[in-house]
Parts: C-alpha cells; sequence; structure tokens
C-alpha cells in the first residue's frame, strides 16, 4: 500500500498564488515518490474533512498568515497527523517578527537596530520620539510584523515617507516594524533539518529584493550560487543560519536572510516555509548541492512528525 500523503496548498493568505505554484511542484515531486497524493486548498475546502480520508502524512505548502504562523499547524497536531515543516511555536515566533527579533538578540545573533508602532499610540510626535531614542538613521525600512513576501515593505528616505507608510500599514495592522535599513549584500542560507545546505547571493535590478524580484521573470534578479563571500565568511554565515534555526527549534526546511555590510552578517528574519517553485532559493542552494528537487522533498517528507 502507497502512503497516502494530503498536500495542502493555496489557502486564503496574500501570499497564495506563490503557495500554488509551491505546491503543484511538490506535487509532481511527490508523486515520483511513489506516494499516492491528494491536493487539499483551506479556501475550497473546510479543514474538518482531512479528519475523514485518513492520509499518514501532510506535506504544509501554505505561505503566508494562516500557514506558516502556527495557526494550521495547530490544527494538523489536533488531528495527531505527521506534517512537515515546523510546529506551532516555531512557526508563531519566526512570522511575528518581533518575537524572532527577541530570540535573535536572546541568541546574540546580529539585527537591525529597530521599533514597534502600535496602532493605538501612533503620532507622528511619537515616530520622532521614538527614532531618536533608538538611534535609528534613514533610510528606515517599514513593514508590518507578520507577512511574508516583502508585502507591505517599504524603504523610507525621509521622516514624510515614513511617517505616510507608517499610516498606511496601521490602517491595516494593529501593529508594525520599523527598522535601519542595512545595505551590502543580500545573502541567503537553506538549512534542512538542522544543517545548513549553502548560501545563496541575490543582485536584484529593482531598489530591494521585493515580491516582484523573488517572483517575477521579468525582474531579472541575478542569482549568484556559491555566494560571493570569502571562505571564512561562508562557512560563518551558515553557521549562523543553523544557530538561527535551532533557536527557534524549527523542523525540516528554514531559509534565513541576512544583509552582509562592512564585514557583519544581519539577520532581517527566518522563514519556516520557503518558497519551492521553479524561482525559488532553497530547490536552488540544494541543486548546487547535487540535491535534486525530488530528493529535497523527500527529505521534508522524511522529517514529517506531530508534538513538535
Amino acid at each position: 500500500m502507497k502512503k497516502k500523503v494530503l498536500l495542502v496548498l493555496g489557502g486564503t493568505s496574500k501570499e497564495r498564488q506563490v503557495s500554488l505554484k509551491s505546491g503543484l511542484a511538490c506535487y509532481e515531486a511527490i508523486k515520483k515518490l511513489g506516494y499516492a497524493v491528494k491536493k487539499f486548498d483551506p479556501l475550497k475546502e473546510h479543514l474538518a474533512s482531512i479528519k475523514k480520508k485518513k492520509f499518514k502524512i501532510i506535506f504544509n505548502a501554505l505561505h503566508g498568515k494562516g500557514g506558516e504562523d502556527g495557526v494550521i499547524q495547530t490544527y494538523f497536531e489536533f488531528l495527531k497527523i505527521p506534517y512537515t515543516h515546523s510546529g506551532i511555536i516555531s512557526s508563531l515566533n519566526a512570522m511575528n517578527k518581533i518575537i524572532s527579533k527577541k530570540i535573535f538578540i536572546a541568541n546574540k545573533i546580529r539585527t537591525p537596530k529597530y521599533f514597534i508602532l502600535n496602532k493605538t499610540d501612533y503620532s507622528g510626535k511619537n515616530l520622532k520620539k521614538l527614532i531618536q531614542k533608538k538611534r535609528i538613521t534613514f533610510p528606515i525600512v517599514s513593514k508590518p510584523i507578520n507577512e511574508g513576501s516583502s508585502i507591505g515593505v517599504k524603504i523610507c528616505l525621509n521622516f514624510k515617507s515614513l511617517k505616510k507608510h507608517s499610516k498606511f500599514l496601521l490602517k491595516k495592522y494593529d501593529d508594525i516594524i520599523n527598522e535601519s535599513f542595512i545595505g551590502g549584500q543580500e545573502i541567503q542560507v537553506a538549512t534542512i533539518n538542522n544543517k545548513a545546505l549553502g548560501a545563496i547571493e541575490l543582485r536584484p535590478k529593482r531598489n530591494f529584493y521585493d515580491y516582484k524580484a523573488k517572483y517575477s521573470k521579468s525582474a531579472k534578479t541575478e542569482h549568484i550560487m556559491p555566494a560571493d563571500l570569502t571562505k571564512k565568511n561562508y562557512k560563518k554565515v551558515l553557521k549562523i543560519a543553523e544557530k538561527t534555526h535551532k533557536a527557534l527549534k524549527c523542523r525540516g526546511v528554514t531559509r534565513c536572510d541576512f544583509k552582509f555590510w562592512k564585514n557583519k552578517f544581519y539577520l532581517l528574519e527566518i522563514n519556516t516555509q520557503p518558497g519551492m517553485t521553479s524561482l525559488s532559493l532553497v530547490p536552488e542552494i540544494a541543486k548546487y548541492k547535487n540535491i535534486t528537487f525530488t530528493q529535497l522533498v523527500k527529505k521534508i517528507i522524511l522529517d514529517a512528525g506531530i508534538n513538535k
């Protein structure tokens, strides 16, 4: 009997389209591996119907809110069906940029200086005070605390721009995070089962590595694999990614996003549900290490579990 795998994809987040692409690529790989696989889209079917279908493994290909923030993981734990990627707490902590920042700092992992803006106490006066208190200079990166794929991110060059974008975000979100913009190289590291696979460098043609630069071929983002770093620095960034993966008690595959500036690595965030599309970075890093897309999916499946 083939093991039955439920591939969960799509969902209701702003990253639905990316999740559908990731999911379809993983679906083909799971079929190749000889599993009996069925697609499940929470937008079209009720989660309660999973219970009736008696699946042995759930492959989580969701991105964004509801899919990588501990919500869907709570349901998988309730069903007691082994699922891929990180568990409830790890997913929640990684997705929330405030909590993850605190974990980075507690573990002595360098990250850009930041401050939080709250919908209830926001004012232009308060914003000025926070910038001065934290000794942050422009440019400042303003973004939601719990979105992925650079959704809602803006590099603000002056106070007027920051005030305007903060006001715009606070109409949609209760809290937002503003942090120092770090220049330099864009470095991303894939980690699987506590072991860093490799580091890739991105050279976007756009202002920064935004949604279009990530998912559109027309953006012509240059990918350099392996990242253009000295051997010493290459090893160093892999170690920081492994340390981050373990500090958040992540499982399966993760991707850490860094900036390398003035010989220092700054960790921006860790992603517990990295993309698995044709343009995605984790499969590209794996390929360089002679791990095919299908083999990568197999490694993710073999790490499926509960009580994470």
